[in-house]
């Protein structure tokens, strides 16, 4: 009976599934540069470009950055489908009174409404800016969004209620 081949992991420091060594190499001949050039350009030592590509030298990520950037390449997040993920943009709203960044998972509610924010229950004093607390909330806030958004793929469905937890 044969078994399958199942592919090896790359030897050596990785980027994803990349090997380092492979993608340094491949900037290096994408451009037609030697190692002395390619640190030149990079501003390292030729030496670090050989034990990069050697495997011996796993670079921070500003040397990897340098590394391909010296070819005109860039490094760059993507998804499972090999979308490109763009930054969050950082805005004077997304921090409190104190300079603290709210949590980015959280959608950041500028001059709460009551009844938008968990403290009304308690008869709390309401901030100039909170978030939605409640996971479920956000949830099916979401999902609304997503249907307005997409409303003629979803013409035929019902919209998703609006429901209100805070907790």
């Amino acid at each position: 009976m044969a078994s399958a081949l199942v592919p090896l992991p790359p030897p050596g420091p990785t980027a994803g599934r990349f090997p380092i060594t492979g993608l340094v190499r491949r900037a290096r001949r994408i451009k037609g540069l030697g190692q002395r050039q390619m640190a030149r350009f990079a501003r390292v030592s030729p030496s670090t470009v050989g034990k990069v590509e050697a495997g011996s030298l796993t670079p921070s990520l500003a040397v990897l950055e340098r590394l391909l950037g010296a070819a005109g390449l860039y490094l760059v997040v993507v998804d499972q489908d090999g979308r490109i993920i763009q930054p969050m943009a950082d805005r004077d709203d997304v921090h409190d009174g104190a300079g603290r960044r709210y949590p980015a998972h959280l959608d950041t509610i500028l001059d709460p409404e009551p009844g938008e924010w968990w403290g009304d229950i308690y008869g709390l004093a309401r901030p100039p800016e909170t978030y939605h607390r409640s996971s479920a909330d956000r949830e099916a806030r979401r999902r609304r969004s997503q249907w307005e958004v997409r409303v003629a793929q979803h013409r035929h469905l019902p919209p998703p209620p609006i429901t209100r937890e805070y907790y």
